[in-house]
């Protein structure tokens, strides 16, 4: 990697002089305590950066974030484990789905999900929404070693992995026809009492379902007794055999393993699968390892790394195109980087909008998989036509789009 080093403490205002922080754009601060972290932004800023993001994770810090953002001049805060624990959370309200990502303030999904044998094998996309008439699109797949953005022709196989953009509502109603929609998740258990766990179970409790929190630590287990007081708490091993059993792993309807070591969460999740658990989701902190856990049939797997360095990239290329026609709102990697997914605000007048989709001539690759206008969610046809204001979704094969234009073939 093409990186400049500088030994020293990210506080010290010697050390950021040394690394030329007064004439950086962005600074980005991520060691593992908090309060480093902010100090680090505080300095940055008052030696004259421009942006500056800080990793804040305490819950008591984050409860106050937008005074801290306020009064220490931050331009974003990364929670890794609040993202987590909200990814996870869309895993387990839509369990069909091995991976959720969420565009146009979480009305626009963007769901995975494998096709197993069944009645969409053989079907070409085209035969697939004339047959099920709801307003979805399968915009990437992933078949074997190969990664396309697929048109009507492409004819869907077992073992597939197919995204697919919808509103929430038409989601559900896809999945209800075609017989893959699960029943509703009402237990939860979680194994791991960190702070994934407490952000997680949080937002489960207010949901309404039943959450059970499985860890060895008995003084943290009193902690989230205080911090938790709607959810279970269990002082154990959850690497224990007969614990998870008798805590009715077999009668949960969604297992989440949170422990901060790898191993042990693969292992306890292979278990939990073996116990025809309904919903299985596993959290690793090595990204290396994905692969093999997709090898071992483990559908959900979540990173916090992962989920980190998308926000903070979403951030930058939202910098770095501001004045651009369009500014980029969202932004995720699918498919091991492979693919991404955009939503652009669409700022001002260009040689796209109010021209028909049909007769925009898109580079191969790209594709644009639905506008947002006003209340309207709209997966678009050729007739459809791009307006400034709108929220639109592309999902593009190319590398370091900045702007709408740049998927477009020029003339």
């Amino acid at each position: 990697m093409d990186v400049f080093c500088v030994a020293g403490e990210g506080g010290s205002v010697e050390v950021q002089q040394r690394a030329d922080v007064p004439h950086a754009d962005l600074v980005i601060a991520c060691t593992s305590t908090d309060e480093c972290n902010m100090l680090s932004c505080l300095i940055a800023r008052r030696l004259g950066a421009r942006h500056t993001i800080a990793r804040v994770r305490n819950p008591i810090y984050y409860k106050q974030i937008d005074f801290l953002k306020k009064d220490l001049h931050l331009s974003m805060v990364v929670n890794p484990e609040l993202i987590v624990a909200g990814d996870i959370t869309r895993l387990l309200l839509f369990p069909d789905a091995s991976k959720v990502e969420t565009f146009v303030k979480g009305r626009v999904e963007l769901v995975e999900f494998p096709i197993h044998c069944g009645k969409l094998e053989g079907l070409s996309l085209s035969e697939l929404y004339a047959r099920f008439q709801v307003q979805v699109l399968v915009c990437a797949v992933e078949s074997g070693e190969t990664v396309l953005i697929p048109d009507g022709d492409y004819i869907l196989k077992a073992g597939d992995k197919l995204h697919i953009a919808a509103s929430h509502q038409n989601m559900e109603q896809f999945f209800k026809k075609i017989a893959l929609r699960k029943e509703k998740i009402k237990n939860a258990m979680i194994c791991g009492g960190g702070r994934v766990a407490y952000y997680l179970a949080s937002q489960l409790c207010n949901l309404g379902m039943n959450v059970k929190i499985i860890e060895r630590n008995r003084e943290r287990c009193e902690e989230l007794c205080e911090l938790l007081p709607k959810a279970t708490i269990i002082n154990g091993d959850a690497t224990e055999h007969d614990l998870l059993i008798e805590e009715g792993i077999e009668k949960t309807d969604a297992f989440i393993a949170l422990t901060g070591m790898d191993e042990e969460n693969i292992i306890m999740s292979l278990f939990a699968s073996k116990q025809s658990v309904s919903k299985v989701i596993v959290k690793i902190n090595e990204d290396r390892r994905a692969m093999m856990i997709d090898e071992l049939g483990l559908d959900s797997i979540v990173s916090a790394k992962t989920a980190t360095a998308d926000a903070i990239l979403g951030y930058v290329r939202a910098r770095r195109n501001s004045q651009c026609s369009a500014n980029v709102e969202t932004m995720y990697q699918l498919l091991d980087g492979r693919v991404e997914a955009l939503e652009f605000i669409i700022k001002s007048e260009n040689a796209y909008t109010g021209v028909p989709l049909k007769d925009l001539n898109l580079k191969v690759n790209n594709i644009i998989a639905c506008i947002a206008r006003g209340r309207k969610i709209i997966i678009p046809n050729g007739d459809d036509s791009i307006q400034v204001g709108d929220s639109v979704v592309i999902i593009t094969m190319t590398k370091q789009i900045r702007d709408l234009d740049d998927i477009l073939v020029k003339r």
